[in-house]
């Protein structure tokens, strides 16, 4: 549905769940994800979940799967739609490790943010992230994503806790940065 440089985000398959649960199960994703402390979870349960889904009928919704190389290798998406001040927080999660660092979800969200403000009009995207995942955070400063504000000590992650950052883009900066690229600059 929609093409970056590296990836194709488009809707899930029944076929991307046994690799989604191998991420679910991931203690190091789980831990970089900056969820809730880990938790198994059986493939029986994110199955039912997908067939609920499927039985409501109607789309998708602003989810997507990431595709690269001909392969499901994490997910991304939109969600926390504030309608009045035209915002929405951000998630992604590049479960494949042979994908992590080389440019994949940094192209991911390229793609997504053009979705959010090309294609649903918003004027703000914003995310979460644990202050010791820097990897994310450099990865979301090239997109164009700036600090907004930090709760100290705030997420319990691997034993320790961490501070909980939140960052965000503006559609003027992301447009700005467009016209930069599409410069060359």
């Amino acid at each position: 549905m929609l093409r970056g440089e590296k990836v194709f985000l488009r809707a899930f398959k029944r076929e991307d769940l046994q690799r989604q649960w191998t991420f679910n199960n991931d203690i190091e994703m789980e831990v970089m994800g900056g969820g809730d402390p880990p938790e198994p979870q059986a493939l029986e349960r994110l199955e039912a979940e997908f067939d609920e889904q499927i039985r409501k009928g109607g789309r998708d919704g602003p989810n997507f799967a990431i595709e690269a190389d001909g392969k499901y290798i994490g997910m991304c998406g939109l969600f926390h739609f504030d309608k009045v001040a035209h915002t929405c927080e951000m998630g992604i999660g590049i479960g494949d490790k042979a994908y992590w660092g080389h440019g994949y979800g940094r192209d991911a969200v390229r793609v997504l943010l053009d979705y959010a403000f090309r294609q649903r009009n918003l004027h703000k995207v914003w995310l979460r992230v644990n202050a010791n995942n820097e990897r994310a955070i450099r990865s979301y400063r090239a997109c164009g994503f700036v600090e907004e504000g930090r709760l100290r000590k705030h997420v319990w992650s691997n034993g320790q806790y961490v501070d909980s950052v939140y960052m965000g883009i503006l559609s003027d900066e992301w447009a700005a940065a467009q016209n930069t690229r599409s410069q060359g600059g």
